[in-house]
C-alpha cells in the first residue's frame, strides 16, 4: 500500500481530499480507481488506511478506515546540529536524518560556515527542506515528521541543548568515541541526546572550548577524516545504533 501526507490528524469515517502531486500520482502513475486503498501520514504519530471514494475536479476524495500508532519512531529521541554545509549538502542530510529516525535538525551557522545566504534565501531552504523530509517520511514509514528549526548560530544551539540527557560535539581532533562506548556498556538510556556537527572546515578551538563550557561531550568518529556530510550520518546512525532502534528486531 502506497502511503500519502495529511496535514492533519484524522478519524474514523471522516473525508478528506488529497491534491497536487499525491493526487497527480495517485491518478496518472499508480492508476488507482474508487475502492482502492491508500495509507495517510499525519506526521504526529499516526498512521491511517484510506478507501478513495472519488475523484473531484481539484484531487481524490478518500474516507478514513482505521488508524495505528506505528512502531517505527525511535524510542529515543535525537537531536542533530549541524554546521552549514555548501552545495546541496543539507538537501541530502535532510532526507537522510529522516530516515534514520533523527526527531530535530537544527542548521546553525558556525566560524567556518562557507555559504551564508540571506533571510529570504533561508525560508526558501528551510521549506525545501521539509518538503524533501516529508517524502522521505513517507518512504521509511516513520510516523513523527522530523522538526526542522530554523538556520540559527552556535549559541542558539547550544541554549536549546540544555535539557538534555546526553550533550555530545562530534569533532575530527578528537579520534576516540570511548566515553560514548562506556556509556552504552554502563546501560545507560537516555531519552533525549542532544549532538553537534562542523563544517567542512571543522570547528575552531574556541567553538569547542565554549561546547565543552556547556557540558558537552568531545567524541570522535575514528581515526580516518570523513567528509562533514559523511560524519553527520556516521553520527546519527552510532547514535540510533548505541541508544535507539538501529540493528534490533521490529
Amino acid at each position: 500500500m502506497r502511503f500519502f501526507f495529511t496535514e492533519k490528524p484524522m478519524t474514523r469515517g471522516e473525508k478528506m481530499t488529497v491534491k497536487g502531486s499525491d493526487a497527480r500520482h495517485i491518478r496518472k502513475v499508480l492508476r488507482l480507481q474508487p475502492g482502492d486503498d491508500i495509507g495517510l501520514f499525519d506526521g504526529l504519530g499516526a498512521v491511517y488506511t484510506a478507501r478513495i471514494d472519488n475523484f473531484v475536479r481539484d484531487g481524490i476524495v478518500v474516507e478514513v478506515l482505521s488508524s495505528a500508532s506505528p512502531v517505527t519512531d525511535s524510542p529515543v529521541q535525537i537531536i542533530i546540529a549541524q554546521a552549514f554545509l555548501k552545495d546541496k549538502k543539507m538537501d541530502g542530510l535532510a532526507r537522510q536524518l529522516t530516515e534514520l529516525g533523527t526527531a530535530q535538525w537544527i542548521p546553525f551557522f558556525a566560524e567556518r560556515s562557507v555559504p551564508a545566504p540571506d533571510r529570504r534565501r533561508l525560508a526558501g531552504r528551510l521549506e525545501r527542506w521539509q518538503k524533501i523530509s516529508r517524502e522521505a517520511l513517507k518512504q521509511c514509514k516513520r510516523g513523527r515528521l522530523m522538526v526542522i528549526e530554523p538556520v540559527g548560530t552556535l549559541q542558539d544551539v547550544l541554549l536549546q541543548a540544555r535539557n538534555c540527557d546526553v550533550k555530545i560535539l562530534f569533532w575530527e581532533d578528537r579520534p576516540q568515541s570511548l566515553r560514548l562506548q562506556e556509556r552504552f556498556q554502563q546501560g545507560a538510556s537516555p531519552e533525549k541526546i542532544f549532538a553537534i556537527l562542523g563544517p567542512e572546515g571543522g570547528f575552531s578551538m574556541a567553538e569547542v572550548e565554549t561546547a565543552v563550557a556547556e557540558g558537552f561531550l568531545i567524541a570522535g568518529l575514528g581515526p580516518r577524516i570523513l567528509r562533514a556530510e559523511t560524519a553527520t550520518i556516521t553520527a546519527a546512525a552510532l547514535l540510533q545504533f548505541l541508544f535507539g532502534d538501529l540493528g534490533k528486531s521490529p
